[in-house]
């Protein structure tokens, strides 16, 4: 009886051969992936494995009942001959696989098949054989399928299924006493032999299909970390200083002789051998770069890299497109000295690499768009003046001229001040707390001028802040918002007070006044859109607002309090980004400053 189980044992070998043979179909690997495989594949796939249920009952080995003699490779058998073989295994692998379909069609091809190799056990094998195929498939439908691919499911239903067809000897073969020495006999070595085959052939697979998947999540890893290491230098797109220094990371992590970045044009940066004649800032010097360039498709070269050079040591390359919004703008070159190198697992971690600076390229794009958006939207709300405040200020000079000429002269000095910082913030970002105020100062000299001695200004300003960073065009449009819709319908008494203190590590900026106040609800609606009217009512604190949003981000706010009758209160908690200078403005009191 051992004999028999190590023979079996030996036979073994076919059935890693097999299993290895069948990892190179594509839909059987769909199937152990768990994908989804059409009628026809899963046709194929029974098909295969009731072949190879046949091939095992053809290298199983004969038996004889009365003297149990063994022989090999049977081809027909006598009425007092059976069979100790692995074809269970066909049968039992096909139902784990793919379901109870695939699994009793391949135990009908063996089954039948078995049927007509004759021998007293022929109808108790195929039906046991079928049987086997089905029992497999409902394990496959009641586990999940990743459970149902284990070795240690395989070695039970393997062995489950040999019993069964040991049982079945023992119920239907004739005679009975026939029947019960083959069983005593064959039977333990059989439910070893295909119980360890089938467990073989399921570890088999789940082996190699590990080995590739850790190959790759290590490829996958490298290439995640080449690609975050490449990200600052990419910031700025492709260029030299960028390209170089790409070449000179991967030229450390990936196992090549050189490694190059081309534009359209010209090589960007060249690291490695070959570096004497493949320069920077020269014309690309292959017709297979030009040509990856004109395609966008990788192009592996086997051949020696022709580049015209006598003693080029450049053999063998993986040229890769460099890809922007679909558009090839360059490529990623790695050289290798021997063919042996050309792997599949190189190129497509290659392939990998050049996706994933092609993404960061097309970020870098992304963000240099972003930003100059950014600056757009910050300019135009800087655009946003007030003509009519032009007109009234012309008027009011109109109206000095006469009666006060240097009254008028000043007016003109403090209009032209107003206008040329406006024109200055539109192209400048930021200005310091003192540009500020003067800013502001030149705006209220001109409407103080207009409101007849009728409007108080009052400065509280704590000292050595006067250089502390602001976005440009942050107060005149909160004490312009207070002159025109707070204090506009006051005939005298209108006061605005504006405030500059610390608080923390944040500075508190305020601009007050005594006018006529707003509803909750309109307070409500001033920092969620500029307020379409008439008057322009709310557009410059919505501009003020998004400034400090796009410049200062999150940690900067603008606040607001009024009530109906009492006037209203704009504060703006700011960060505080400059060192005081250490001395003061004095600016208090009231009146024009």
């Amino acid at each position: 009886m051992w004999q028999l189980c190590l023979s079996m044992v030996e036979r073994l070998g076919i059935i890693v051969m097999v299993a290895f043979l069948l990892t190179r179909l594509p839909y059987f690997r769909r199937l152990i992936y768990h994908q989804e495989v059409d009628g026809m594949q899963r046709f194929i796939i029974m098909v295969i494995f009731g072949i190879f249920g046949i091939v095992g009952t053809y290298t199983g080995l004969t038996v004889r009942v009365e003297t149990f003699e063994i022989m090999k490779w049977p081809w027909s058998l006598k009425e007092n001959e059976a069979l100790a073989n692995s074809r269970v295994i066909g049968v039992v692998i096909a139902g784990l696989l793919g379901g109870w379909k695939v699994g009793l069609g391949a135990g009908l091809i063996a089954g039948i098949h078995r049927l007509f190799l004759g021998g007293f056990t022929a109808v108790a094998c195929g039906i046991s054989t079928m049987a086997a195929g089905a029992i497999a498939g409902i394990v496959h439908h009641r586990k999940k399928r990743a459970n149902a691919l284990s070795p240690r499911v395989a070695l039970m239903v393997g062995m489950a299924a040999e019993s069964l067809q040991m049982l079945v000897i023992l119920l239907v073969a004739k005679p009975f006493a026939s029947a019960w020495l083959l069983v005593e006999e064959i039977g333990i070595p059989m439910i070893i032999a295909n119980g360890l085959g089938s467990a073989i052939f399921i570890l088999v697979i789940r082996n190699v299909f590990q080995e590739e998947e850790k190959a790759g999540a290590l490829q996958a890893e490298k290439a995640m970390r080449l690609a975050e290491a490449t990200v600052h230098h990419l910031r700025n797109g492709l260029t030299p200083q960028s390209a170089r220094a790409i070449c000179e990371l991967f030229i450390r992590e990936v196992p090549s002789v050189a490694v190059a970045v081309t534009d359209r044009t010209h090589i960007l940066a060249h690291v490695g051998a070959g570096s004497d004649h493949h320069l920077a800032d020269e014309p690309i010097q292959t017709e297979m770069t030009r040509r990856v360039i004109e395609t966008g498709e990788m192009m592996i070269v086997r051949d020696r890299v022709i580049c015209g050079h006598r003693h080029c040591p450049l053999h063998k390359a993986i040229i890769a497109p460099l890809k922007r919004k679909d558009e090839t703008i360059g490529t990623l070159k790695f050289y290798f000295h021997s063919e042996a190198e050309l792997s599949s697992i190189a190129v497509e971690f290659v392939k990998g690499l050049s996706s994933l600076l092609s993404l960061q390229l097309e970020i870098a794009e992304a963000e240099k768009y972003y930003q100059l958006m950014k600056e757009a939207k910050i300019k135009a709300l800087h655009a946003q003046v007030h003509p009519h405040f032009l007109f009234n200020a012309l008027n009011t000079i109109v109206s000095c001229i006469r009666i006060d000429p240097n009254r008028a002269r000043q007016l003109l000095v403090s209009l032209a001040y107003y206008f040329r910082k406006n024109l200055a913030d539109a192209t400048e970002m930021l200005s310091t707390l003192e540009e500020e105020i003067r800013h502001v100062q030149a705006y209220l000299t001109i409407e103080e001028a207009r409101f007849q001695d009728k409007l108080r200004v009052r400065y509280e300003i704590e000292a050595g802040y006067e250089q502390m960073t602001l976005p440009t065009m942050t107060l005149q449009p909160l004490v312009e918002n207070a002159v025109r819709h707070g204090l506009k319908h006051m005939k005298k008494g209108s006061e605005i007070v504006i405030s500059v203190k610390a608080e923390g590590s944040m500075v508190k900026i305020s601009v007050s006044d005594n006018g006529k106040g707003m509803t909750e609800e309109q307070l409500s609606q001033l920092l969620k859109a500029p307020i379409a009217s008439q008057s322009g009512a709310g557009i410059g604190l919505y501009n003020v607002y998004e400034r400090l949003k796009s410049l200062l981000g999150e940690e900067a706010e603008l606040s607001l309090a009024s009530e109906k009758g009492k006037g209203t209160t704009v504060q703006l908690l700011v960060p505080y980004t400059e060192r005081k200078v250490g001395y003061a403005v004095a600016y208090s009191g009231y009146g024009r400053r």
